[in-house]
Parts: C-alpha cells; sequence; structure tokens
C-alpha cells in the first residue's frame, strides 16, 4: 500500500526554522490576538481573492470591510452562544486585556470585543484547532451576511 505525503505548512515552518512548539494557553491575550489578527486577514484575503481576479484597491477594500473591529464585534455578538467554556474564557481574557493604542474609529466596546476575537483565532491557531477556528469564523462571516440581508 502506497503511502501518502500529506505537506502541512506548520511542520514545513518548524523544521525550516527550527522553530519550539509553543503552548498558547502560556501566552498574553494579546500575543493571541497579534497572531489571530494576522490568521484572520489571511483567511479573509483567501476567500476575497477566490471570488475573482480585481484591483488591489478593490481586494482591499473587500477585505478591510470585513477585518474592521466593528464586524468582528458583531461577528462575537453571535459567536458568544457557540462558545465552549474555554473559548469564552480565551475571548473574555482577550475582550477584558489593556490595549496600549487607542480604538482608531471604533467605539471602545466594539474594539474591545474585536481585540477578544483576535486572541481567540490566535488560541485556536496555535492550538492547531484549525478546523474549529475556520467553523466560527464562518458562522461570524454567515451572521454578518444575514444582517446585511435583513437591512
Amino acid at each position: 500500500m502506497e503511502k501518502s505525503i500529506k505537506w502541512d505548512f506548520d511542520t514545513c515552518m518548524q523544521e525550516m526554522f527550527q522553530m519550539q512548539e509553543v503552548e498558547a494557553e502560556t501566552y498574553s491575550p494579546l500575543a493571541l490576538a497579534y497572531i489571530g489578527d494576522c490568521i484572520f486577514d489571511l483567511v479573509i484575503k483567501n476567500l476575497v481573492l477566490n471570488r475573482g481576479n480585481k484591483q488591489v484597491k478593490k481586494l482591499h477594500k473587500e477585505t478591510s470591510q470585513i477585518v474592521q473591529a466593528s464586524s468582528q464585534s458583531k461577528m462575537m455578538r453571535v459567536l458568544q452562544d457557540e462558545l465552549t467554556e474555554e473559548e469564552h474564557q480565551i475571548y473574555k481574557r482577550g475582550r477584558n486585556s489593556k490595549t496600549i493604542s487607542p480604538a482608531k474609529n471604533q467605539s471602545v466596546t466594539d474594539y474591545r470585543r474585536a481585540t477578544g476575537f483576535e486572541a481567540l483565532m490566535g488560541y485556536l491557531y496555535l492550538q492547531r484547532r484549525y478546523e474549529r477556528m475556520l467553523e466560527l469564523i464562518k458562522m461570524g462571516l454567515d451572521s454578518l451576511d444575514n444582517n446585511e440581508e435583513q437591512s
């Protein structure tokens, strides 16, 4: 029987850069939000790009509308009921963390809720729980679509 070899980005990165395994629960909420912001942005950019080739300015505009704090905050309002106890604790740690930079063009509530969302995404990413991370992102995006349809 031939063995299938699956390329794994994380494994490849760990080997190439000699990275250590991480314990996500030991990271500060803002460190989790830091990587969570990046991974959420990457997921959204992939989804926007998948809709078709466009000018970069248009791709950026579509992406920015989704990754802004107010959109993440709306998503989080729906997702809170779907979180496990562990996920809710990570979200609350991120939401309640004291950030250095003030919210730019966003309410403090939206900014904090978005920070909690990003911390949760970062935590799930570092835990390699990609399917759960993507499931929550999909639920959140679906809720944004439903809100637009009702408007």
